[in-house]
């Protein structure tokens, strides 16, 4: 076959009019073989002759969109020294843009003879291991713009590509858990009315289910097991169900073009941190065959073992140059090509671990600053991962930076489940969590605030249940966590018990609202909109089925229509959306009373029984400043929580000049606005039931306007 020099940039395959250029890096190799693959899965094989940098490339006259290929490197195999080429073995190319075909597990997939860690396999993968495709990167993107929403702004809801539409009656059948049942107008109409602002995808980086799994009849669900980091999943894609070859790329392109034209952010969950290819007795799928040293970290003393702080069995080299320029080149890609919105880093911490602990100055985190397409997204970090020391790395990232704040999750469950000395940390919470983010030149956006997510208790499992019920599982219930901070509210599981079940309808809606009502940037858990259950499995990453995917059958209308009015009420009031946090010299802005009506004291703070206490938001001294920098007055608004167990009297707490409270909700009878009456003015009492929480507004006094701006001095008149 004629093969011509070619160019070593960009990496990957890069079609045109008269052929394709193909380029991969290995600094150990030896020789670099691209292996062609016809329809019938017969190979030919082309010997790249070209090296320039470690980048091994060459161009193929008539090659075009559509073809299978893969690579076989010739190299050190010497597992004691950490480098494992092995020629017998089909790797995918690192930067395929799609993925065809499925891992047929066995003893070919691995390096080695299995039985003997450090042995030679003679065995041939290709039969058993998928191909890695040529595709055409045009698509008609139109008018598509990115809705740029700002953070105080934004509202995100996580959920799984298949299972949110996989069980939608208003989706066609074919096109049902799939990037296009995404797009559908049935699934863009929910969002819509949700009022959500961005889609926060579980990983959609083609994966593999790990050979375990499938032999206990599960898959890994979740994806967090990437084998392609810049191939759409083709499993979610209706296109390559169909057949056809690299649909999924313009599949994936133009649900993001509907979701935008929605008005709706697409977010990636993106597993940078480790890769499917697992420990030293893992598979050799790509990265390890190419270079192993290159691409991950290897335990210094002993390079046959990985340096894993993951639990998954290795980490990515994310400060060696191969493996950050395959993270930044990726990140690029699906900003650039893909359009995708932002990317929630799943184990931040593992990526700026240089030299073991976590590093703020880290490499990646520079390359990220300095990026003008990567650093303009929204960034969201998981702050920890498994490692020691610094495996908890929450309010430690850098600036432009936001973070899943576990801290929130742990507190609002805690008090809404009555745990005692709660009320203190909960106020940090609602404001913003000044205390991880308020020292350093973040604003209260750096805190994404969550109670529920993919890993964990759905919302109706966590006031349904105290322990996980994970047998389906095949681990004897042994994994997922013990500490869920869940409260069953009287009986463990599903119950006729009206009585339960009003209780934990209105713990469901407190949860909510403290979410919805919190400064920062609120997720939501697909699905806690309306009820989703997992019946009790707080671990369900191998459960593609029933148990993990919406049912829309039976959804809870009257939680899906109490979500669908908090976030619109979020919308309408400004100070719940603050762009910065509260001073010493601003802090007549929010002000903490008691149930009484009298300014919270050191000691009334530090009694640890409390679990009551009202929130003073001042609209006109809070407000912030638009893009014009005109102020953004808003209502002066009362948040009164009453976290007992019983119902409790408030009294209106007098905030200056006079002014007339109504009701905005109240969580304990789900009621919104004028429904609710007027609560009366300050030294008037309402009456809170259980567990719940009221939110009352009233226009600004007139006294809270400041003093009066000087009139301009006339102009002096022309003679």
């Amino acid at each position: 076959m004629e093969l011509w020099p070619g160019r070593p940039f960009p990496l990957g395959a890069s079609p045109s009019e008269s052929g394709t250029n193909f380029a991969v890096a290995s600094e150990i190799a030896d020789g670099v073989v691209l292996c062609l693959f016809d329809e019938s899965g017969a190979e030919r094989q082309v010997p790249l002759q070209e090296e320039d940098g470690a980048i091994w490339h060459g161009f193929v006259p008539g090659v075009a969109a559509g073809q299978r290929y893969g690579y076989r490197v010739s190299g050190p195999f010497d597992p004691e020294r950490g480098l494992r080429c092995n020629p017998n073995k089909l790797l995918l190319d690192p930067y395929a843009h799609a993925i065809e075909g499925d891992v047929a597990w066995g003893d070919a997939v691995f390096g080695y003879v299995p039985g003997s860690p450090d042995s030679y396999s003679e065995l041939d993968s290709a039969p058993v291991v998928p191909r890695s495709l040529v595709v055409a990167d045009a698509f008609a993107w139109g008018d598509d713009r990115p809705p740029a929403i700002p953070y105080p702004d934004t509202v995100v809801y996580e959920t799984h590509v298949k299972g949110f539409t996989m069980r939608h009656p208003g989706v066609p059948v074919e096109i049902r858990g799939t990037y296009a049942g995404l797009a559908s107008a049935p699934a863009l109409d929910h969002l819509r009315k949700l009022g959500v602002t961005a889609v926060e995808l579980l990983p959609v980086h083609h994966h593999l289910d790990e050979g375990p799994l499938r032999s206990k009849g599960l898959a890994n669900y979740w994806g967090y097991n990437t084998l392609g980091y810049f191939a759409p999943h083709a499993g979610y894609s209706a296109a390559a169900r169909a057949g056809q070859a690299g649909g999924q790329v313009s599949e994936f392109k133009a649900m993001v073009k509907a979701l935008h034209a929605a008005g709706i952010e697409v977010i990636l969950d993106v597993v940078f941190n480790h890769t499917a290819e697992g420990d030293h007795l893992g598979p050799t799928l790509s990265l390890r065959g190419f270079d192993n040293p290159g691409y991950y970290r290897l335990v210094a003393n002993d390079p046959r073992y990985y340096y894993d702080t993951t639990g998954a069995g290795n980490s990515l080299n994310a400060d060696g140059p191969f493996g950050l320029r395959l993270i930044m080149d990726s990140l690029r890609y699906w900003v650039n090509e893909m359009h995708v919105d932002g990317f929630r880093f799943d184990l931040a911490v593992t990526l700026a671990r240089e030299h073991g602990p976590f590093e703020k100055v880290a490499a990646f985190f520079d390359l990220v600053s300095q990026d003008p397409v990567v650093s303009r997204v929204k960034l969201i970090a998981e702050p920890w991962d498994v490692g020691q020391p610094d495996s908890y790395d929450l309010g430690r990232f850098p600036d432009s930076w936001s973070e899943w704040n576990g801290r929130y999750r742990d507190t609002v469950r805690d008090f809404w489940r009555g745990q005692a000395s709660t009320l203190p940390d909960l106020a940090t919470r609602l404001t913003g969590s000044s205390d991880l983010y308020g020292s350093s030149h973040r604003r209260p956006n750096a805190s994404v605030n969550f109670v529920t997510c993919h890993d964990g208790f759905t919302l109706r499992d966590l006031v349904s249940y105290e322990r996980k019920r994970n047998e389906a599982n095949g681990e004897a219930n042994a994994d997922g966590t013990d500490d869920n901070r869940s409260w069953n509210c009287g009986v463990e599981g599903p119950t006729q018990d009206a009585t339960v079940v009003e209780l934990r309808a209105r713990q469901s809606r407190a949860i909510l609202a403290t979410l919805l009502l919190s400064l920062g940037v609120p997720m939501v858990l697909g699905g806690d909109e309306i009820g989703r259950t997992q019946q009790g499995n707080n671990n369900a990453y191998c459960q593609d089925n029933e148990l993990s995917w919406f049912d829309w059958a039976s959804p809870d209308a009257a939680m899906l229509e109490f979500v669908t009015q908090l976030t619109a009420l979020r919308r309408r009031h400004h100070v719940l959306r603050r762009r910065r946090f509260v001073t010493g010299a601003r802090k007549e802005e929010i002000v903490w009373f008691t149930p009484a009506g009298s300014i919270m004291t050191d000691s009334d703070w530090q009694a640890g029984w409390t679990l009551s206490v009202v929130a003073y938001f001042d609209g006109v001294r809070d407000a912030d400043r638009d893009d014009r920098g005109r102020p953004m007055l808003d209502d002066d608004l009362l948040l009164a929580i009453n976290g007992w167990w019983e119902p409790l009297t408030f009294t209106l707490p007098d905030v200056g000049s006079p002014r007339k409270w109504e009701f905005e909700l109240d969580t304990f009878s789900g009621v919104f606005g004028s429904e609710g009456g007027v609560a009366g003015a300050a030294g008037a009492t309402i009456t809170l039931g259980p567990r719940s929480l009221v939110l009352l507004r009233a226009k600004p006094g007139h006294g809270d306007l400041g003093p009066a701006r000087p009139k301009p001095k006339a102009k002096p008149s022309r003679r």
